[in-house]
């Protein structure tokens, strides 16, 4: 009976390590197969025949033709706009060049058209008036140079400023009174001058001062110049100065001392700007009249 027993137990023995030498076979097999497996789809892969390599290159292979087709369209808008800007900026460009041209050309003419209607002035009044733009050279007395002296420096002073005539009357005002002043040159009627002077003056300005104003020989002012300031009828008046300026024929002009000379003031009217000479002789003899007026 015990050897039945043990019969038994050897077989059931015998018949576990069979099947687990079964399981492990089964095992090494499966890894043999996946290892197997690996080495084929590395060797494809590298051969570049492997069905998801394949798969994902399609992938990117689309991506990137997708990307360089938008760079492609972006660099075609932006070489557009900027041809658009290039030819507007162009334009432009032209245009200002074209309308700067024009006006320097226009500037030119009308400054060139001032000066020669300035120097037809210049001329008139010479003429109207008998006075000389010629400006007298200042004797001066020069001593002989002793033999130890030092050779003497030229004098490189800046050259004085030309002089500078502001007219009150038009061309046609001016032709007008010149016609007068030669019909005076004849004789035949002396009694007509006192007449004729008052018509000197224009109805067509009311702001008119004459250049040469009568002189009054009854009445003196007390007129001089000192450290560039003017001293007049017991008043010292400065640059800058707030004044009206009357004159002979009753006419009282706004100014502004523009500036004081050595023998003559320059005032700018309040009203265009424009300037005038004002000689001291003048101011004593009360061919001019300066009165104080407020800034404001």
């Amino acid at each position: 009976m015990s050897t039945l027993h043990d019969t038994e137990d050897a077989s059931e023995t015998d018949l576990a390590k069979h099947d687990e030498d079964d399981y492990v076979e089964i095992k090494e097999q499966i890894y043999t197969n996946k290892l197997a497996s690996l080495k084929t789809q590395l060797q494809q892969l590298q051969e570049g025949t492997l069905q998801e390599y394949q798969k994902r290159m399609k992938k990117l292979d689309q991506q990137y033709k997708e990307r360089l087709r938008n760079a492609d369209l972006f660099l075609q808008l932006e070489t557009e706009q900027v041809e658009r800007n290039y030819i507007k900026e162009k334009k432009a460009a032209v245009k200002e060049f074209d309308d700067k041209k024009v006006e320097l050309k226009e500037n030119l003419i009308a400054e060139l058209e001032e000066k020669k209607k300035m120097i037809e002035n210049e001329k008139l009044t010479m003429e109207l008036t008998g006075d000389s733009m010629e400006v007298k050279p200042i004797m001066t007395r020069k001593l002989r140079r002793r033999p130890n002296d030092p050779v003497p420096i030229p004098d490189k002073r800046r050259k004085p400023a030309p002089a500078q005539l502001n007219y009150l009357l038009t061309d046609d005002q001016i032709m007008e009174d010149l016609r007068t002043l030669n019909k005076l040159k004849s004789p035949k009627r002396p009694g007509h001058l006192d007449s004729t002077r008052h018509s000197l003056v224009s109805p067509s300005s009311p702001e008119h001062v004459p250049t040469t104003p009568m002189d009054n020989p009854s009445q003196r002012y007390e007129a001089r110049i000192e450290e560039g300031k003017l001293y007049y009828d017991k008043r010292w008046y400065h640059k800058s100065q707030a004044i009206y300026l009357e004159s002979k024929d009753n006419t009282k002009i706004s100014c502004v001392i523009s500036s004081v000379g050595t023998n003559e003031i320059w005032v700018r009217k309040t009203s265009d700007s424009t300037k005038m000479r004002i000689y001291l002789g003048q101011l004593q003899r009360g061919a001019f009249v300066i009165r104080r007026r407020s800034a404001a």
